[in-house]
């Protein structure tokens, strides 16, 4: 978390906030009501003085006074048409028959009411009284969102009305106000959700609840609020980082007349002023001198104290805002486009995140709940989320400024289904979008926008292409999702703009192929249920998930296998983000990692977090120079003129060169061959896995190059190694991470960690470009990273969740896979039974000969795996060699074809297949690849 100047950190860390004492506070005749699942915050609201932090984080004031707490209700009921009267005059100057707590939904239990019913118009109404101290000042009326229609009236005069259930609006009440009085607000509401023809955005909101869509939220939602401020003040900042320059570019919004006046603008970092710059109210620029850079690894926040000044030069008003150095981009990696986050391709990993609560609905029961779900996306290493046709408090946007989670954000839905709209309803969807995007300006963890979402609600292809491109264009410093799930549902089709090409697969994973304009980018997939009775809760008592598992245990297989397919979709169709539906429950849906009360985590903190940051990790990889491919093995071969037979390869732990070829002892070939995985203390780099010694990797110690398995201390950092253009030509050079400018060099048989025009001999700068060049992309003289033993019978069983009885057989020469036990006939447990040989085609991988026909083999033809007699060419020997690495799916190992890399034995719908996961259907889809392309060798079923 950020260092903050200590007025912020009182302001915005306590944990209360600040309240003025001369907050006008009620008696608690409020009683929420009992909602149908309890979360931790239930107990904890304050039925006086609920959600009392400051509610605008990113531009703050230290005076002002939270409105919420206990108001007068009245919901009149319908005619004897079922209609109401949304121009209803305003019940001014008497009491109101019921009581709300303000700020949660009508339908909500801690408001009291808890009502959902169609009569669809509200009047609120209390009073209050402004403290002395703000005479002479201008008092703004703030509302953080009201669902839908709202018009507001003090002491009897309309001030305001606005439209929009998503977008704060204020209002200057100053004219309208007693001096030491009491004041009257009422605020009438009218919000037929889905219903009544109005067709306004509500996202999942609707009356009759069921599946996928939920309870609605009507009224006033977010905390209302009122600010003092000078007559002439500064109303909104906009702050834009500039990287290259080095500054934060500062446009500065006012209210009232500013002749002659200017802005002084401070940059603080850790509490110290680190710049100043003035300017007037057009953009200018701030240094920010050696910024530190926002990212959610980490999310450091620079603090930017704002003064305005009179002609004099003396201050009329201050703000405090913050804001991150950050830079949102496309660029090529390897040829493919891929989002960057200053400059660098890291994949997003999010959850969809609805916001809904069971006992608030879109309000959260306190800030501590607001930020709970954000903060559980960290600690399972989740780095990014997406906000799901919902608008949340400008806290929650804080609260992941503040904690490093990358947001997408969507623009709300109109209703889903329906695509007749009048233009005027279409005006009204881009007037809110529009506002949308400029309320989130702010916030450096905003990196995407999302407008339409499966095509609800989109009317035709045309207006989204104009709708998205317009707001792109409003916002051009994030990236553009223009539409989600094109791929699904009502949509329209691809609309073609925006900065990403999205499908919604479930329960997937796959992806669309980016295009040299936008990137790839799997929207939704997933939801994996889990019942967890106690925890759930159904309006219409219906549950629903994609796909159900029975346990904990199941829930993280199959979550983090998908981790595992996802991380091929990444290199093999080039997608570089994902969401995963979802991070909790809601309703009906029971698909979350997290119950929808919060009370239970469904899955394995540590084994989502290892899934998460291994596919992070290969996605930091993909932008080394030269490319290696991670998990394959590679061989070091010398590229020293008439030195060239010779390889790098260990013998009692110490690395040394030996002259080797293919037909070498298979111990000296294995000596001398590593599997490549991402660097041990950075990804960006490599670390070398020994294939003879899993576990030990090629590391400097004492400027000696050895095999070693951790010893601790800088032993991460010993083994990492950094690819580089080779030093000399024809080869790649491998610089120490911790050593920069000390290559892995053999000098006089020996392996060195090596300067040139060091102290020691090995430093010499004669031949020291060619002697720190290796050729590594040759074939390894040991392809496979998984020893097995030769000459012995095995059977393969699947390791797939949920099949892990079957093994694979052969039958009518076919490969298939079927239910193997101690009870199956002689002849099924003989088809299921081979003898493991060296590779025809290469010692170094296998081959599996059936036991029951000697002398026929495994082996792919056309994509089918079968068993086949040797007809003697290349060709067989080639289809019939499998080479081993570590299990894909995390467990057993994986045969990878010899003249088809990367594509796999793979078993699919009982049948047996090469396949490499990059196709769309079939035997070849990426679902499951890696758990069905991971066996497990057993004792044999017919020894």
């Amino acid at each position: 978390m950020r260092r903050i100047v200590a007025f912020l950190a009182a302001l915005l860390m306590t944990a209360g906030g600040l309240v003025l004492a001369a907050t006008t506070t009620a008696t608690a005749a409020v009683v929420p009501r009992t909602p149908p699942l309890t979360t931790p915050w239930t107990g904890q609201v304050s039925t006086t003085n609920p959600l009392p932090e400051y509610p605008r984080p990113q531009m703050t004031r230290p005076d002002w006074m939270s409105l919420n707490g206990e108001w007068e209700f009245l919901n009149p009921p319908t005619n004897g048409a079922g209609n109401v009267d949304r121009e209803a005059a305003p019940p001014l100057g008497r009491t109101l028959p019921e009581r709300i707590l303000v700020p949660y939904p009508v339908e909500s239990a801690l408001s009291g009411i808890m009502r959902n019913d169609d009569r669809d118009l509200m009047f609120y109404r209390r009073t209050f009284t402004v403290p002395p101290d703000w005479n002479g000042r201008r008092v703004q009326l703030h509302f953080g969102a009201v669902d839908y229609e709202a018009t507001v009236w003090v002491n009897g005069t309309r001030v305001t009305s606005h439209k929009g259930g998503y977008d704060r609006f204020e209002v200057d009440v100053t004219p309208q106000l007693r001096a030491g009085a009491a004041n009257e607000i009422v605020v009438r509401v009218y919000d037929p959700t889905d219903a009544r023809g109005e067709k306004q955005p509500v996202g999942k909101q609707t009356t009759d609840p069921s599946g996928i869509f939920y309870t609605p939220t009507s009224g006033i939602w977010q905390t209302v609020w009122l600010e003092p401020t000078p007559v002439t003040s500064i109303h909104s900042v906009d702050i834009r980082p500039d990287l290259a320059a080095g500054t934060a570019r500062v446009k500065v919004f006012t209210r009232g007349s500013t002749t002659g006046h200017t802005v002084r603008a401070e940059a603080i970092g850790g509490g110290q002023v680190v710049s100043t710059a003035t300017g007037g109210f057009t953009e200018f620029a701030v240094p920010v001198p050696n910024a530190r850079r926002w990212s959610p690894d980490d999310p450091f926040l620079y603090d930017l104290r704002v003064t305005l000044r009179d002609a004099g030069g003396a201050a009329v008003d201050t703000v405090t805002s913050y804001f991150g150095m950050r830079e949102v981009g496309t660029q090529r990696v390897d040829g493919v486009l891929r989002p960057t986050l200053n400059g660098e391709f890291v994949f997003q990993i999010g959850t969809l995140d609805q916001g809904f609560w069971p006992d608030g609905l879109y309000t959260a029961p306190t800030d501590a709940a607001l930020a709970s779900d954000l903060v559980k996306h960290k600690d399972l290493g989740f780095n990014m989320v997406r906000k799901h046709i919902k608008v949340e408090p400008a806290r929650w946007y804080y609260h992941a400024d503040r904690l490093g989670l990358l947001v997408w954000q969507d623009i709300p839905s109109t209703q889903a289904f329906d695509s007749t709209r009048t233009p005027a309803q279409i005006a009204q969807f881009e007037t809110e979008a529009r506002e949308i995007v400029d309320e989130h300006r702010f916030s450096p963890a905003v990196v995407a926008y999302v407008p339409f979402n499966e095509g609800w609600g989109e009317w035709n292809l045309d207006d989204t292409r104009r709708i998205t491109t317009a707001l792109e264009n409003q916002d051009p410093a994030r990236l553009m999702n223009a539409h989600s799930g094109y791929n699904c549902c009502a949509s329209k089709g691809d609309p073609g703009t925006g900065d990403m090409i999205d499908w919604h697969v479930y329960t997937g994973p796959d992806a669309p192929r980016p295009s040299a304009t936008r990137i790839s980018v799997l929207g939704e997939f997933g939801g994996i249920g889990l019942r967890t009775p106690g925890h759930e809760y159904s309006p219409n008592g219906q549950f629903f998930a994609y796909e159900q598992v029975g346990s904990a245990a199941q829930l993280d297989d199959r979550y983090t296998g998908m981790v595992r397919d996802v991380q091929r979709l990444m290199t093999t169709k080039g997608v570089s983000a994902y969401v995963y539906t979802e991070i909790t429950d809601v309703e009906g849906e029971y698909n979350g990692l997290l119950t929808y009360d919060r009370r239970i985590q469904k899955v394995d903190t540590a084994r989502l977090r290892a899934a998460h940051g291994t596919l992070i990790a290969a996605s930091r990889n993909l932008g080394s120079t030269p490319v290696h491919t991670l998990g394959h093995v590679r061989s070091f071969r010398v590229t020293t003129p008439g030195h060239t037979a010779r390889y790098l390869r260990h013998a009692d732990s110490l690395a040394r060169t030996d002259v080797l070829t293919p037909a070498s002892a298979d111990g000296a070939r294995q000596d001398a061959s590593f599997r490549t995985v991402p660097g041990l203390a950075d990804p960006r780099c490599l670390s070398f896995e020994s294939v003879n010694l899993p576990g030990r990797y090629l590391r400097h110690a004492g400027d000696r190059a050895r095999v070693d398995a951790d010893t601790g201390g800088t032993f991460a950092a010993d083994a990492t190694w950094c690819a580089r253009p080779g030093l000399a030509a024809g080869g790649t050079s491998y610089e120490s991470l911790n050593f920069p400018g000390s290559y892995l060099r053999h000098y006089a048989d020996a392996v060195h960690l090596a300067r040139s025009g060091g102290p020691d001999p090995w430093d010499t700068a004669s031949s020291f470009a060619a002697d720190a060049t290796w050729n590594t992309t040759e074939p390894a003289l040991w392809r496979s990273s998984v020893l097995l033993p030769t000459d012995v019978r095995r059977s393969l069983r699947v390791t797939t969740w949920g099949h892990t009885d079957r093994y694979l057989r052969h039958a009518d020469s076919l490969a298939w896979t079927e239910v193997v036990n101690a009870g199956s006939g002689a002849l099924l447990k003989q088809d299921a039974t081979y003898t493991v040989r060296r590779g025809l085609a290469d010692s170094s991988c296998y081959s599996f000969e059936s036991v029951n026909y000697p002398g026929r083999f495994l082996r792919h033809a056309a994509s089918r795996v079968r068993n086949s007699p040797s007809d003697g060419t290349a060709l067989f020997r080639e289809d019939a060699t499998w080479c081993a690495r570590p299990g894909l799916g995390g467990t057993g190992v994986t045969f990878e074809s010899l003249n088809v890399p990367g594509s796999f034995l793979r078993h699919f719908e009982s049948a047996v297949y090469l396949a490499s996961g990059s196709g769309s259907a079939g035997a070849d889809r990426p679902q499951t690849l890696t758990a069905d392309s991971s066996w497990s060798l057993e004792a044999p079923w017919a020894p």
